[in-house]
């Protein structure tokens, strides 16, 4: 028997309520809240929350001597066209030059690593 259920996976950054949207515009759903937590709600999914983190740092990729700590994975049909749409919304690319691989790394606009597989 658990001991719990998970209720949100939250992302420390320096400005919620943007990063809220970015990841709206990736996922679908709808933006809830202001100031130093915002929620994400997911149609069908997990919700998504926001945290304002001063002095926020964002992890390194790869970094064999830091931890990433976390990294979300984003199932898609299409790797070109779900990479054009998150690079758009400001995404940078970590690891996407491999083209024969079903994955891609890429970092949110506040420096979270994601990846989008066609898995």
């Amino acid at each position: 028997m658990a001991l719990a259920e998970l209720g949100v996976v939250v992302l420390d950054c320096p400005d919620p309520r943007a990063l809220a949207g970015f990841y709206a515009e990736v996922l679908g759903g709808t933006v809830e809240g202001e100031g130093d937590w915002v929620d994400l709600k997911v149609p069908g999914g997990q919700s998504l929350a926001f945290q304002a983190a001063p002095g926020h740092v964002p992890p390194k990729w790869p970094a064999p001597a830091a931890s990433q700590q976390f990294h979300l994975d984003l199932t898609v049909d299409d790797l070109d066209s779900a990479e054009q749409g998150v690079l758009t919304l400001g995404a940078k690319p970590l690891d996407a030059d491999d083209r024969s691989r079903s994955w891609r790394v890429y970092a949110d606009p506040a420096g979270h690593p994601f990846c989008l597989c066609a898995c």
